[in-house]
């Protein structure tokens, strides 16, 4: 009953087309993340078993695994042996100040940069957004 829940959500073989700029496992964490965040799984839930990750986007097990162990480095999953990897009570949460915090620290300076070469002015790109 547990495995057809979670495959539902996961559709067969998705055509997923990584990029270079970053590692596969990476760019896989990054869409894990963005489904907690986005609600589809929540806090207490079971998260895709590594091996439906692996098969429904083509990548290698070991890479499923690698962007697991990330989330579970910043404790947001828990292992439940003979079962599978679930979210922890918090874990949307936690999330949420992990990728503000990457985002300040990692895209942001970026950014900036990438503005200050186009001669865009912060506070006329915040009017801009401001007027949509």
């Amino acid at each position: 009953m547990l495995a057809s829940a979670l495959s539902r959500r996961l559709e067969p073989k998705l055509a997923i087309t990584w990029n270079d700029d970053q590692p596969i496992y990476r760019q896989l964490l990054t869409m894990i993340i963005s489904w907690i965040l986005d609600g589809t799984y929540k806090d207490g839930e079971a998260l895709p078993s590594i091996r439906s990750i692996a098969g429904n986007f083509n990548v290698n097990p070991l890479t499923a695994a690698k962007a697991y162990q990330e989330l579970a480095n910043i404790k947001v999953v828990e292992r439940r042996r003979g079962i599978g990897l679930f979210l922890r009570n918090g874990a949307r949460a936690k999330l949420l100040r992990y990728e503000r915090e990457r985002f300040l620290t990692e895209e942001w300076p970026e950014i900036l940069r990438r503005m200050e070469r186009m001669n865009i002015d912060p506070a006329i790109l915040v009017a801009e957004l401001g007027r949509k």
